[in-house]
């Protein structure tokens, strides 16, 4: 790998330069060996790299998950809702539930 000498990694923190270039010559082929070594980032990575990535929660659980399910609608229906802009399923959803005489 040809790194520029401004580059930090060096000092175990890499920045986005872009003046980085790496040079495809400089990589092996990936052996079988190399592949049963492989191991996923959290377990073979030291933890000061590891400390440069850190894990959100994620999204909170919902108290009222949705369910995924497949439903056939008319096109015209589709489009309808789709034309509204992001969002469209949320607005489907509340319709239904208006429709099917729930109260939030």
């Amino acid at each position: 790998m040809t790194v520029s000498k401004n580059s930090s990694i060096a000092s175990g923190v890499a920045e986005t330069r872009r003046d980085f270039v790496i040079d495809e010559d400089d990589a092996p082929e990936l052996t079988e060996e190399m592949m049963a070594q492989a191991g996923l980032g959290h377990e073979v990575l030291p933890e000061y790299i590891l400390a440069q990535f850190p894990r959100s929660p994620g999204r909170p659980r919902s108290p009222s998950p949705k369910v995924q399910t497949t439903l056939r609608l008319d096109a015209e229906v589709i489009d309808y809702y789709k034309a509204g802009g992001p969002g469209w399923q949320s607005r489907m959803n509340a319709a239904l539930r208006k429709g099917a005489g729930f109260t939030d």
